[in-house]
């Protein structure tokens, strides 16, 4: 397995805050993407009526698991190109 460089504080305080970031950012585009398909523009009433309480709790969790799966994807990817990297060439 692929070991992680060792990073210096302000590395680390950087790859953090970009995860924040990262994290923040998916946040709001799965708010805004789950209440433009569950919620309709004209509010009736002041409470989630019981199909938009369900289309928002599944339309969370595809989002969710959908990001999950990327990021294992993504991971997997990463440490085939370190891998394959690390692997004396041969000519």
């Amino acid at each position: 397995m692929a070991t992680l460089p060792q990073l210096d504080e302000e590395k680390l305080k950087l790859v953090q805050d970009l995860e924040i970031e990262m994290m923040q950012d998916m946040y709001n585009r799965m708010t805004s993407a789950c209440h433009r398909k569950c919620i309709t523009p004209k509010y009736t009433d002041p409470e989630l009526g019981k199909g938009e309480s369900i289309c928002l709790d599944r339309c969370i969790a595809k989002y969710l698991d959908v990001h999950e799966r990327i990021g294992k994807k993504l991971t997997q990817f990463s440490m085939q190109e370190a891998k394959s990297q690390e692997q004396p060439k041969t000519s």
